[in-house]
Formats: structure tokens, sequence, C-alpha cells
């Protein structure tokens, strides 16, 4: 059985009316989740961007992005680079700490 999940992004007001909490990013599928801690996110805006830029990754099937902890959850096919995944994060103007 093959399960597809359309792109979500969810977001509610704040700061700069299009925050939200515990942003997500679904592609599609299941695989490898890694956990990674990305400094600089306050709002679900960050949470926004962050998700945006690291789902554009080759293989990444799910991101979840939570500003509150600083963490970002990462569902791809095989392990990512992790150079990659600091790439990603440093385009949405974050920087990538390390895995949690």
């Amino acid at each position: 059985m093959t399960t597809e999940t359309n792109t979500t992004e969810t977001a509610a007001g704040s700061c700069c009316g299009s925050c939200g909490s515990g942003t997500t990013v679904d592609v599609q599928g299941v695989g490898v989740t890694t956990v990674y801690k990305v400094s600089g996110m306050t709002c679900g805006h960050c949470e926004g961007a962050v998700s945006k830029e690291i789902s554009e990754l080759d293989g990444v099937t799910a991101v979840q992005a939570i500003a509150k902890t600083g963490e970002v959850t990462v569902t791809s096919a095989a392990p990512l680079d992790e150079e990659a995944v600091r790439a990603a994060v440093d385009e949405a103007g974050y920087e990538l700490v390390g895995r949690a």
C-alpha cells in the first residue's frame, strides 16, 4: 500500500501576521528521521522558512520545525548529508547547531 501526503504548511498570526507554532511541511512517505538543533528561530515565520529550505533537499519527505525548542525533525528516504542541511538552514537565515 502506498500512502501519499500533499505538502502542508501551517501558520497562525504573531509578530508579522504569518507566524505559527510547529510549522510542518510533509512531502510524502516515511524513512530516516533525524532531529537537528537550529538557533535563531523565534516564530512560525522562522519555522516556515527553515522547513521550506530543508524540504527542497533531495530525499526529504517531511520537515517539522519548532521555534520554541529550536528543533527541526527531518524525515528522509536515506540519511542526509549534514553539510547539505547546514547549507539549507543557512539559506533560510539561521544556524544549524548540530544534531539534537
